[in-house]
């Protein structure tokens, strides 16, 4: 019986030529982060449960993959809780690791810090595009930063990133989860049902004014009136030009503290200023959540007209530090993500390979000193046995990545015959799929 060999629904298996443009696009991604004074460091992929459901994750908490506690019985009771079952879990993302690994390791690190994370996050999703159960994260973060400057360099380092890999015509989108409070509190939304409100608001883009207005009122229960009232301010501001929103802010919500507008401000004109140039531009969204509840400042999305949702986001979390480290520290982050930049992408890998492609009768040390020498000269090359017809081994080489060939055949002396005398140069290397070979 033939046994079933893919991998687990929503997850992929990634052949060499796909690795090796992923690996392109992070190395490329890693580089601008670099030259910003980023250093990148690694966490678990197990965390703490308790740690995980905090109450902090929003949506992500349901989708949590959560693991057996080591030397459980084959079997157990009937009725027995989840809870005692179960210790850890794998990471939905890299924020709540990092705040973790910030209280373990704040007093041997820079103040402020600015860290980058790459790494598979995974979550119970319905598989469909751009939404796999394992998938890559790229992170950028700075803790201990309070002022506006974390917003603004963290939106710099990632908008160029994004435009080093070759993805144009994206769009960043701001807005503030304290706008959203004082629209909340205005309105007359008790404030214990901000954050059921909040995520409703989040969910507009992906069902529209009518569902979230029904689930808010008849489904979570909340008053009429008040979300009338918010869901109408939103409507208010939504798509006024960059240059009025601010004054229609102070317009809409005269309680909104002039920090905020400052700093809003002070975001509009760097945000103009970067994107006057560049391959993407910049709105303020008033229906810009985003999903985790630990966010307490300036929040922000990137989106692309190629893809159904956003493919980079992130924010101010102030607060969460402290949950781990006892007092609170400023931080803020921003996260790409990866596997949606992959798919708009549709890259080449750029790479140079040389195959080595030896007969039968040539001695292995030679086909070892040729594979070398071309090392030796910076180019990549890797030992391949001659088989089948010479065109369609060539071919085959071309799929699988290799970029040139050099063919190794000892004649009646014992010299390689498509070889120079000392054997392989770079400049004996015939290119692939530029030419027709014969054999």
């Amino acid at each position: 019986m033939k046994t079933d060999n893919s991998p687990p629904r929503g997850t992929r298996d990634l052949l060499p030529g796909t690795v090796a443009r992923r690996d392109q696009v992070l190395a490329t991604i890693a580089g601008v982060y670099r030259r910003f004074g980023y250093q990148r460091i690694e966490t678990p992929a197990l965390e703490d449960l308790a740690r995980l459901t905090g109450g902090q994750g929003g949506e992500n908490e349901k989708l949590i993959f959560q693991i057996l506690r080591r030397g459980l019985p084959d079997r157990v009771e009937a009725g027995t809780d989840l809870g005692s079952l179960t210790d850890f879990g794998l990471r939905f993302d890299l924020t709540v690791p990092l705040t973790r690994f910030y209280a373990a390791n704040h007093s041997e690190l820079p103040s402020p810090f600015r860290s980058f994370q790459f790494g598979p996050v995974w979550r119970a999703e319905r598989p469909q595009r751009g939404r796999y159960r394992q998938f890559y994260q790229c992170d950028i973060d700075i803790v201990g930063e309070p002022s506006m400057l974390a917003e603004l360099e963290l939106i710099e380092a990632t908008t160029e990133a994004m435009s080093a890999v070759g993805l144009t015509g994206s769009t960043v989108r701001i807005s503030d989860r304290r706008f959203l409070s004082a629209l909340a509190a205005q309105a007359g939304l008790p404030e214990q049902s901000w954050p059921e409100f909040f995520i409703g608001l989040d969910k507009l883009d992906k069902i529209g004014w009518d569902r979230v207005r029904t689930d808010l009122t008849e489904n979570a229960g909340l008053p009429r009136a008040a979300v009338d009232a918010a869901l109408g301010c939103v409507q208010q501001l939504e798509g006024l030009p960059r240059t009025k929103f601010i004054d229609a802010l102070a317009d809409a919500l005269p309680t909104l503290a002039e920090e905020v507008l400052d700093d809003l401000t002070v975001t509009v004109a760097e945000l103009g200023a970067l994107s006057e140039n560049a391959p993407w531009s910049w709105s303020f969204d008033p229906t810009l959540v985003r999903g985790p509840g630990y966010y307490t400042g300036q929040v922000f999305e990137v989106g692309h007209p190629d893809f159904p949702s956003s493919i980079a986001g992130g924010g101010r979390y102030d607060n969460l530090i402290g949950r781990s480290l006892g007092r609170d520290v400023p931080a803020c982050g921003f996260s790409i993500g990866f596997e949606r930049i992959i798919d708009l992408l549709r890259l080449t890998a750029d790479d140079d390979v040389v195959a080595v492609l030896y007969e039968t009768d040539v001695p292995r040390t030679e086909v070892l000193a040729a594979a070398r020498r071309l090392r030796e000269e910076g180019r990549k090359a890797a030992a391949v046995p001659r088989g089948g017809k010479f065109a369609a081994q060539l071919r085959r080489l071309e799929q699988w990545g290799f970029s040139g060939f050099v063919h190794l055949k000892s004649d009646a002396a014992g010299a390689s015959a498509d070889a120079d005398a000392d054997g392989a140069r770079a400049s004996a290397v015939r290119p692939l799929g530029k030419e027709q070979a014969s054999g």
